[in-house]
């Protein structure tokens, strides 16, 4: 990680150079003096954390790109298509009697799950990958050792991440448009109140991920009793509406229920008033900034400032 942070840092060409180009830019005098790759570092530490991530996630690319293009597909044939005819036959078009805007179910669902995917997709990004950087490969300890700082890391992992989620947002979004069930203009808009609903729930995962010492059942639980009820009690498959009233505080609390709505706004247009709107995109930035507060902080306390 250092030479790799030495090598964007102090190549004066493209990004990438490896250890044996700075050798020979050294042996020019090409390459900077320590004090400005020091200055770089403690600027650019948060992308240069990115670059890493990246480099790193390239050996899961294939199993990473199967995901994103098989994972919208089960689920609009299996609950768009497959559940969704059932209820178009039953009620028509979801809304006359549900509440949702009169459409079809496939509609109605589509931008959910989306939405749902890619925050399900954060449990695996930010509990036990942090876990790693701390205990059990220690792989924050070595950028920790140039100065780049604990801070950096933090929003540099997430940011990482978070390029990830452009991507399968992206593909799944063409996916609705391939299925018809993104009929508005604007519909692009869904990816990114996709990355920003996995911004709400990654960054205060990630500080909570970071907080844990060792993990017990910790993730376990934050799947079990915190993923899953958002993901089937936030509004994916049915209006928030329809739910009983002791349940509803899900879908109020919960980032998956926020970036649903908005979603369904950019996908066909669903209608809310402009202060549900701006409540939906408040929670979300809300969640995101706190979370990211909270992630730099316990960085800082664990790896030293």
């Amino acid at each position: 990680m250092a030479d790799q942070d030495l090598s964007h840092a102090g190549a004066s060409g493209p990004p990438g150079y490896a250890v044996a180009d700075l050798t020979r830019l050294a042996a020019s005098g090409g390459v900077p003096d320590a004090a400005v790759l020091a200055r770089r570092a403690r600027r650019w530490g948060w992308w240069y954390y990115i670059e890493y991530w990246l480099v790193n996630a390239k050996a899961w690319a294939v199993s990473i790109g199967l995901y994103m293009v098989v994972m919208p597909l089960v689920y609009l044939i299996a609950l768009g298509l497959g559940l969704g005819l059932l209820v178009d036959r039953g009620v028509g078009t979801v809304g006359g009697s549900g509440g949702s805007g009169g459409v079809p179910y496939l509609t109605f669902v589509g931008p959910a799950l989306l939405v749902a995917t890619v925050v399900m997709s954060v449990g695996g990004e930010l509990t036990y990958p942090v876990m790693a950087g701390f205990k059990w490969r220690r792989l924050y300890w070595a950028p920790r050792a140039t100065p780049v700082s604990p801070q950096q890391i933090a929003v540099g992992h997430l940011g990482g991440v978070l390029i990830r989620f452009v991507l399968q947002s992206t593909v799944f979004w063409v996916m609705l448009l391939l299925f018809h069930a993104a009929p508005s203009g604007w519909s692009w808009l869904t990816v990114p109140v996709g990355v920003l609903t996995a911004a709400a729930f990654g960054a205060p995962l990630q500080a909570y991920a970071a907080h844990l010492t060792d993990e017990g059942y910790q993730f376990a639980f934050v799947q079990r009793f915190v993923i899953m009820p958002m993901f089937l009690f936030a509004g994916t498959f049915f209006p928030l509406s329809v739910m009983p009233v002791y349940l509803q505080w899900i879908g109020w609390i919960s980032p998956v229920w926020h970036g649903t709505q908005l979603a369904r706004q950019a996908a066909y247009g669903a209608v809310e008033p402009l202060w549900l709107t701006l409540v939906h995109l408040a929670v979300l930035l809300l969640f995101t900034s706190v979370g990211v507060a909270l992630a730099r902080r316990t960085y800082a306390r664990r790896l030293g400032r």
